[in-house]
């Protein structure tokens, strides 16, 4: 649906996207990246809002930009809000929907079915301004998919959502994905990424650092020490069974916290047996891996 073909686009001296190569089907692909990573650019790209200085871009085999045939196809969610605040959501989305030209006993219909779905039905009728983060989020979506449309951008879309919010807004994406549909979700937080999707676009000072299956971005980081934290009621204990693991580098112990750090090359199997002491009455309560965020995969890609 998306084609890139060495796109770049300048704001004066700042490069924003830098010689871009790549295409984007349907179903979920993850845009990642930090702040000024180029994730915003190529969103307003891909929605026409802005040209490539250089190189092409096509959707839906069309120049995007002011092209109505393209916006027809497309929904948006921007991580930034713009809501008239005295609206309450279903008169938000309602007035979106009459906007793109559906009559008005249709809009109402589509518009109770789209606060439905994303979990918003008995809160639309309060104002906006009363709306925390996870709600606002969830109104975006609903006017996002109010027309039905073939390729969904969203910006941040779980930035504010609780944890049962952003497990009910994977599940509404993985619906619509599983319906062909093309859904490009940008995200800086990996492991929310891993739920979501495989498919993988990773950007790094406007270019496109990586792309591949998630798996394939994960090995990246296992390729090297994998460092690993345990609490336990008994640290030193579940330490010595550690010790005893021939693909366990190094081990320390903090007795205040009753944290065991361990570094691998092999965190699954790791992982396999931290389970296996569980289930033999080992005392552990948090399993947490600073290795595993986006954060660490930059500092192997960007370090080499």
């Amino acid at each position: 649906m998306i084609n890139l073909d060495h796109a770049s686009r300048w704001y004066g001296e700042v490069i924003g996207l830098n010689d871009v190569t790549c295409t984007i089907g349907s179903g979920v692909t993850a845009l990642l990246g930090q702040n000024g990573a180029g994730k915003s650019t190529l969103m307003r790209l891909i929605t026409g809002q802005i040209r490539p200085t250089t190189g092409q871009i096509t959707v839906f085999d069309e120049d995007p930009f002011g092209n109505p045939n393209v916006f027809a196809k497309l929904g948006f969610c921007p991580d930034v809000d713009s809501f008239p605040e005295h609206l309450s959501g279903k008169e938000f989305v309602l007035r979106m929907g009459r906007m793109m030209g559906v009559a008005e006993a249709a809009a109402k219909t589509r518009t109770a079915e789209v606060l439905e779905l994303v979990g918003m039905a008995n809160r639309a009728d309060k104002p906006v301004k009363g709306y925390s983060k996870g709600m606002r989020q969830r109104i975006k979506l609903a006017q996002a998919i109010f027309h039905n449309p073939d390729l969904l951008l969203l910006d941040e879309p779980l930035n504010g959502l609780d944890p049962v919010g952003r497990r009910e807004f994977m599940d509404v994406l993985q619906s619509l994905a599983h319906q062909g549909k093309a859904i490009i979700v940008s995200s800086h937080i990996l492991f929310e990424v891993e739920q979501m999707t495989r498919s993988i676009l990773l950007l790094h000072r406007g270019r496109l650092l990586a792309s591949g299956d998630v798996s394939e971005i994960r090995n990246l980081i296992d390729q090297h020490p994998h460092r690993i934290r345990i609490r336990s009621t008994n640290a030193r204990a579940l330490a010595a069974e550690f010790a005893k693991l021939p693909y366990v580098l190094s081990i320390s112990v903090e007795d205040l916290t009753g944290e065991v750090e361990v570094r691998t090359r092999q965190a699954d199997q790791f992982y396999s047996v931290v389970g296996d002491l569980a289930m033999r009455g080992h005392s552990i309560y948090e399993i947490d891996s600073p290795d595993n965020n986006l954060e660490s995969v930059y500092e192997y890609l960007v370090g080499n």
